[in-house]
């Protein structure tokens, strides 16, 4: 199933996007204490293990245009949240798969981050029971939300960053050419 949100070319808000993407987080993490039907006493994330596929429900894809996608996988114990950041252009593809590696390399910070995303997302996000117990359901689905809104800002400012340096360099390099 794919949910599209449809912008106007005047209006330039995330907020439908978002609005989307909250409000099915916020159904899909009503996750449960679920043992393994496949090991005895072991209790797994269900939608990495993939072993059982009555456990797994439907998985969903939340689309602003081609470029820019969630797809939530839920299941009975957990939900894997992938994102697909957008990326108008090569540096733009460079700062993102910079800036998500360097997240991933520190997963343990964020506790809830794969080291690894989904094919085909830039970075997954794995919540558990364990999670939706230790922390409120509703700051979990805050802190994806938020992210989404920061990751586009923090790399719309990196590519600025990089243009001004590189704009500073050319001026620099012609001005010792010219003399």
């Amino acid at each position: 199933m794919a949910i599209v949100c449809r912008e106007s070319e005047h209006s330039n808000t995330l907020r439908p996007y978002l609005t989307a993407v909250r409000s099915t987080l916020t159904a899909a993490l009503c996750l449960d204490n679920f043992s393994s039907q496949v090991a005895e006493r072991h209790n797994t994330p269900e939608i990495e293990s993939g072993k059982s596929k009555e456990v797994l429900m439907n998985p969903l894809v939340i689309s602003r245009n081609e470029n820019e996608k969630v797809l939530v996988e839920p299941s009975v114990n957990s939900v894997r949240v992938s994102i697909k950041i957008k990326q108008a252009d090569d540096l733009e593809r460079i700062l993102c798969h910079k800036f998500s590696r360097f997240l991933m390399l520190r997963a343990e910070s964020f506790v809830i981050l794969r080291r690894k995303p989904v094919e085909g997302y830039d970075i997954s996000f794995l919540i558990t029971n364990n999670h939706t117990e230790q922390m409120y359901k509703h700051k979990l689905v805050d802190f994806i939300v938020h992210f989404m809104e920061e990751v586009d800002k923090e790399i719309s400012e990196m590519k600025l960053s990089v243009n001004t340096r590189a704009r500073t360099v050319a001026e620099s390099y012609l001005v010792q050419v010219r003399l």
